[in-house]
Parts: structure tokens; sequence; C-alpha cells
């Protein structure tokens, strides 16, 4: 459970920092990463699987799904 509280820290703190000068369609990729391998990284422990995996595929997911709703904005 310590490793799913540092990786989200660490997904909070990057998402955060350097968004001002991105576009609309770069900050959704990033923040649907971000609450994508967070998502992933709490379902797969929970799930009893690794939380590392569960982090990638859910950030690739999220990035995915982020890039599409930003560049329809």
């Amino acid at each position: 459970m310590k490793r799913v509280r540092l990786m989200v820290a660490i997904l909070a703190v990057s998402s955060v920092i350097g968004c001002t000068n991105m576009s609309a369609q770069q900050q959704g990729t990033v923040s649907g990463a971000a609450i994508g391998g967070v998502a992933g990284a709490g379902i797969a422990s929970i799930a009893g699987g690794s939380a590392w995996t569960g982090l990638a595929i859910g950030a690739a997911a999220g990035g995915v799904a982020g890039n599409i709703k930003g560049s329809q904005r």
C-alpha cells in the first residue's frame, strides 16, 4: 500500500508541473495519463495484481483517452 501512495504522490506532483504552456490536447493527454495511472494502480493493487503493471496500463489508456478528448476542444 505504501508503494501505491508513493506512485499517487509522484503522479500528482508531475501532472501539475509545467501545464501552463500546453495546448488543450497536451493537457488532456497528461491529465488522462495521470488519472488513468492512479486508477490502474489502485485497481490492480485491490485486485491483488502488480500495482506497477496497473499503473503502466492505466496511464497508457488514460493518455490515449485524454488525447482524444483534448483534441475535441
